[in-house]
């Protein structure tokens, strides 16, 4: 999950689409988006035209419900920043996911070209090491976790990673929380409020690079 207070489960998800179409006419299958919650998942559906969203609930407890046959699973959702770079409504790209057990990190799908493209629609974005954690991190243990080079904390993306095997994966979070913005504080409600306003807006460029990357112009075409 995200640094989110919401904790409610939508459990609804939508089937597989059909994808871009190949060369030679046929349809290559395009990726799927994985939300916590419900209220990630209605925020970046407003920027999808044709890319599904899995909603996977709080510390993706239900990753069985992700296909195992499309072109890549994208994280998306809110986060916590674990350094002061990274301040409320910036959007970090990851460029890889990290356990604090310390098992071998995840490369992600092309972050370069995400957040590229990102950048074009006009959003905030940096990219970096993420890092999931079974709880919400503050304090002391996000200093600890920022030393070790993790940019933003979350929930779910090591379970999807897992899950996902040999399809790419890449994660999406929109800052709401961090150095100087605690979770548990009034303004955290404004905070929430504005990451939506971003979530909505990481559609059209999630889009656009799905189709790179089905294609293989990011110089690693889906497998």
């Amino acid at each position: 999950m995200s640094s989110c207070t919401v904790m409610a489960l939508d459990l609804r998800m939508t089937p597989c689409f059909a994808g871009p179409v190949s060369n030679d006419g046929t349809r290559v299958p395009g990726p799927v988006v994985c939300a916590a919650l419900g209220m990630e998942a209605r925020a970046v559906r407003r920027g999808l035209t044709r890319t599904p969203v899995v909603v996977v609930g709080y510390r993706a407890r239900r990753a069985d419900r992700l296909p195992d046959a499309c072109a890549a699973l994208v994280v998306a959702g809110f986060g916590g920043a674990l350094d002061t770079r990274l301040r409320p409504g910036d959007v970090l790209v990851a460029d890889e996911i990290r356990t604090p057990g310390g098992e071998k990190a995840v490369p992600c799908a092309a972050p370069r070209l995400l957040a590229e493209e990102m950048i074009r629609d006009g959003l905030s974005v940096q990219t970096g090491p993420l890092v999931t954690t079974g709880h919400v991190v503050r304090g002391k243990e996000r200093a600890v976790l920022a030393a070790q080079g993790a940019r933003v904390a979350e929930m779910e993306a090591a379970v999807v990673a897992a899950h996902a095997g040999r399809l790419p994966v890449a994660a999406v979070r929109v800052v709401v929380d961090g150095p100087g913005h605690p979770l548990w504080h009034p303004g955290v409600l404004g905070r929430g409020l504005a990451a939506r306003r971003v979530l909505a807006r990481i559609g059209p460029a999630l889009e656009r690079w799905s189709v790179l990357l089905v294609r293989g112009e990011d110089g690693t075409a889906a497998r």
